[in-house]
């Protein structure tokens, strides 16, 4: 059996982000409307601090107004949701995104609610959560809607196929269990507590990693053919003992990469992967949400 065929993130978010381009641009020129995105980070964490100046400058480039408000660590729950109400209110942004995870004395449950449902573009609100579940129009989580256009794309039509989705968060588990549900197939929730995970998985024909476990699903675990979505992102210490030594360390996703590619008929790499499609899809929410609240949806 061939290995198998690799799902390339690059080439899907550059297709994302040439059509959310010529979409803004036709806003712009027929609507008077540029789709406007506003990104809040609190601290100086320094991974969510490269996330925040990709997305700003990918909005950018993609012909968005794009606002970044950098708040220093110690921000008050009270002046950040002052600022989150400002930006409800803002007819210039559509979009709002508060960069996760927040400075430890913050609680992003009030932040993330105070997030008007309709300019939520990374679809957390339990308003947007609760549209997704009733198979509703909303704003959805942008990895599980990068997810789902990699696996409509590569294998078409979805109807009746199983589907183990690993992983039960809010962020990817459960929404993306429900776009799968939407789209007819048949779909099972797995998590650390299902007996017989590897049984589970070798059932899938669509099975989406999202448990946060480094190469966690073995190859033996997938069923020939099956299309594998690895969410997972984990940064673990090079094998080569020279380079561990240095403390260099590499990326890998929830999946066993290798021995995975030799059973699955399609996967996607880590990195490569899910990882390039989340921004895309946040300017594709950005631009759903500037059209539905200028009632041109």
């Amino acid at each position: 059996m061939s290995e198998a065929q690799i799902i390339d993130g690059k080439v899907f978010s550059e297709r994302v982000r040439a059509e959310v381009a010529q979409e803004v641009a036709r806003l712009r020129a027929e609507h008077d409307l540029q789709p406007g995105l506003a990104v809040i980070l609190v601290g100086e964490d320094p991974a969510s601090q490269v996330y925040v100046r990709s997305k700003g400058e990918q909005s950018l480039a993609a012909g968005m107004h794009s606002v970044t408000h950098r708040l220093p660590a110690d921000t008050s729950l009270d002046e950040l949701l002052l600022l989150i109400a400002g930006l409800n209110e803002d007819s210039r942004i559509h979009g709002i995104l508060l960069q996760l995870p927040l400075p430890a004395h913050l609680d992003q449950r009030p932040a993330l609610a105070a997030i008007h449902p309709d300019k939520d573009v990374d679809g957390l609100h339990v308003v947007n959560a609760g549209r997704l579940a009733n198979g509703e129009p909303g704003m959805v989580p942008c990895t599980p809607l990068g997810c789902m256009i990699m696996l409509r794309e590569s294998l078409g039509d979805l109807s009746g196929k199983n589907a183990v989705v690993v992983g039960r968060s809010v962020l990817v588990g459960r929404p993306v269990a429900n776009l799968l549900l939407q789209a007819d197939c048949t779909v099972t929730i797995a998590h650390s507590r299902t007996r017989d995970l590897p049984e589970v998985c070798r059932q899938a024909d669509i099975l989406v990693a999202a448990v946060g476990r480094p190469q966690m699903i073995k190859g033996d675990w997938i069923k020939p053919g099956a299309a594998v979505i690895d969410v997972g992102i984990n940064r673990v210490p090079f094998s080569d003992p020279e380079k561990a030594a240095q403390g260099k360390t590499k990326l890998v996703g929830d999946v066993d990469y290798k021995a995975a590619r030799k059973v699955a008929g399609w996967i996607t790499p880590v990195p490569g992967g899910v990882g390039l499609m989340t921004v895309a899809c946040l300017l594709q929410n950005t631009v759903t949400a500037a059209k539905r609240l200028n009632g041109l949806d």
